[in-house]
């Protein structure tokens, strides 16, 4: 069992991190999708109807609705509502401009119209004549069983009125104070009901309800969503505008006429709607009718897409989600979040606006949510435990690096003196009157020399560790920046004769310049030097100086090995050096480029090169002429 557990360990180990925040960001996602969240999907749809409408996506071209309603002034004009005597003469003059279908949309209670009043006498005439006319439907809320179709009547004198079954949908847990209605029930126990029947008089392919775009089941209906389109998009004309003949009969041919009322009245009489929360903003229950009837003409409902695709969605967006709260900076995290969230936004919006498809917002969104404020504090704990390893581990190194710039000061303090008696030894001896063989005074130069090569050492190593430990303080004077170049120029004429290499200096006129000589000198000196060391058998180095505004520039060009163009940005480094020149016999600390950027940076100077392989290099020393 433990061979197991090691092995699968083992195999865990292998896996990349980038296959772990895949697995969160799918079992995420699986969880978000297994929940409901209709409140808030709702909500995102209505966001979106309203967006489509204020990019003027729901006009209708030609509609086939129109509307007759009786307001106020009608109520004012009649004394009451029009009785069922004027609906009468109402209905005798538009059957006789229209053959138009006209659905009266009243309220009624206990199978009695409650806005139309009258005698008995006044109902029988009433009844008898619409029952001559067979494009004249009275619709209800209420909804019979298979069956019982011949149950939706009204009581006596008007039982031969032709009740039509449109009930209109209402979600009251979205909003209990303005229930919205978004919903078309198409058919009841596979019987369709008014609003297909009538809407297939004007297109036919919807008499098949298979052909019903957007279609779904909900307890035992088949509904689709309404298609909303913007208010006042269906002509409206005014129960005496009828009366009265004040309506061209081409406005009104081959049209379903809606009468209903607007008095503003009944709160019965009106509806909210992706567009219209407040009360002030809703719709005529007449205005609603017309949007489910209109959208099943065009045959236009919005359609949501197959859940295996919001599933996608929802998935890929939490990968990105956790990708971001894992692996991305947090201000540009935000950036690509936010950028994802509003590109979304706008791409199911046109989704809806040209295709008519919903596509699931409120899984993708709280994917995002989720996800990174889950996984935010995941990282900042990793974060914190990596920070709190790196101080840890940077203590160990400043301890280290103390301790072995202590013990390099300390080595150096304790070599000085050794050296010295070395040196003064062989001056005695060099100075001495004795005659010494070629092989002893050979002999003693090579003890010279390399006890003058290890004191130089020495010296650089100090140089470094006061460097390190306590800084430098610059002692500036002004100086007259040629005259400190051929003072160092002389020390290495011996070296550069020796090589049988030429120093050549062109050195322009310039005034004193505030430097710490001794600094200043060191750095010229290393320039020099190396560009003797390195540089080939007779050969030119070259010193320049000149003004150029405010700077003064020094530069030291040789004709030597060059650095290999990889290396260049290192030189600088301390006790770095070039793999070019760690194979040769050419000794070195590593420590002298790097003495002497410093030296210049704190001049607020800059030393720069530039070199190629073979040719060789040319070192600048900048420095302001006021600092």
């Amino acid at each position: 069992m433990n061979a197991f557990f090691v092995k699968l360990l083992r195999l865990t180990n292998k896996i990349p991190i980038i296959c772990y925040k895949i697995f969160f960001a799918v079992v995420a996602s699986f969880i978000i999708t297994s929940f409901k969240f209709d409140l808030i999907e709702f909500y995102l749809f209505d966001l979106r109807t309203s967006a489509k409408a204020l990019l003027g996506m729901s006009k209708i071209e030609s509609p086939k609705i129109a509307f007759i309603y009786i307001n106020s002034k009608t109520i004012e004009k009649h004394n009451g509502n029009p009785s069922f005597i004027t609906h009468q003469k109402f209905l005798e003059k538009l059957s006789r401009i229209t053959d138009s279908q006209i659905l009266y949309n009243f309220r009624l209670d206990e199978k009695q119209f409650i806005e139309i009043k009258g005698s008995y006498e006044e109902k029988f005439s009433f009844n008898k004549y619409v029952k001559t006319l067979n494009n004249v439907f009275f619709i209800t809320e209420d909804m019979a069983l298979k069956g019982q179709e011949n149950e939706l009547f009204l009581n006596i004198p008007l039982q031969d009125l032709k009740m039509k079954s449109a009930p209109t949908t209402s979600d009251n847990k979205f909003n209990s104070k303005n229930p919205i209605s978004r919903r078309i029930i198409v058919s009841y126990e596979n019987q369709p009901l008014f609003h297909q029947n009538i809407a297939a008089i004007y297109n036919n392919e919807i008499s098949d309800l298979n052909k019903i775009k957007g279609k779904f089941e909900h307890i035992g209906t088949d509904q689709v969503y309404i298609t909303f389109y913007q208010q006042n998009s269906f002509p409206a004309y005014t129960f005496d505008d009828i009366l009265e003949e004040r309506v061209p009969v081409d406005l009104l041919r081959n049209r379903i006429i809606i009468v209903g009322m607007h008095t503003n009245k009944h709160i019965e009489d009106y509806v909210a709607t992706p567009y219209s929360y407040d009360t002030a903003d809703l719709i005529t229950k007449s205005e609603l009718h017309a949007n489910m009837i209109q959208t099943l003409i065009n045959n236009d409902a919005p359609r949501k897409v197959p859940q295996p695709i919001n599933i996608l969605i929802t998935t890929l967006i939490s990968i990105l989600t956790v990708y971001v709260a894992l692996s991305v900076k947090p201000s540009k995290g935000i950036t690509i979040l936010l950028s994802t969230f509003l590109g979304f936004g706008l791409f199911s919006t046109m989704l809806l606006a040209f295709f008519d498809l919903w596509i699931d917002m409120a899984h993708p969104f709280l994917a995002i949510f989720l996800c990174y404020y889950f996984f935010i504090p995941y990282r900042l704990i990793i974060e914190n435990r990596r920070s709190w390893e790196y101080l840890q581990k940077n203590k160990l190194l400043s301890q280290v690096e103390e301790l072995k710039t202590n013990f390099i000061s300390m080595m150096s303090h304790d070599l000085k003196t050794p050296i010295a008696r070395i040196q003064g030894m062989t001056e005695v001896i060099l100075k001495d009157n004795v005659m010494l063989s070629s092989v002893q005074r050979e002999a003693v130069d090579t003890i010279k020399g390399s006890s003058d090569d290890l004191l130089k050492f020495i010296n650089s190593i100090l140089q470094y560790g006061r460097i390190e430990s306590q800084g430098v303080d610059l002692h500036k004077q002004s100086k007259d920046i040629n005259q400190l170049l051929q003072d160092v120029i002389k020390k290495h004429e011996f070296l550069a004769r020796v090589k049988k290499i030429k120093i050549v200096t062109e050195l322009e006129p310039m005034f004193p310049v505030p430097v710490d000589s001794d600094l200043i000198k060191q750095v010229f000196s290393n320039l020099i030097e190396n560009a003797i060391k390195y540089s080939v058998e007779d050969s030119l180095v070259t010193v320049k100086s000149r003004e150029e505004g405010n700077t003064v520039l020094i530069e030291v060009i040789d004709m030597g090995m060059g650095i290999p163009e990889e290396d260049l940005p290192n030189i600088f480094m301390k006790f770095f050096r070039s793999h070019n020149v760690k194979t040769s016999t050419i000794k070195g600390t590593g420590l002298g480029l790097y003495l002497a950027h410093y030296f210049v940076t704190l001049h607020k100077g800059e030393l720069t090169v530039v070199s190629e392989t073979q040719k060789g290099s040319k070192f600048t020393v900048s420095l302001p002429l006021n600092s």
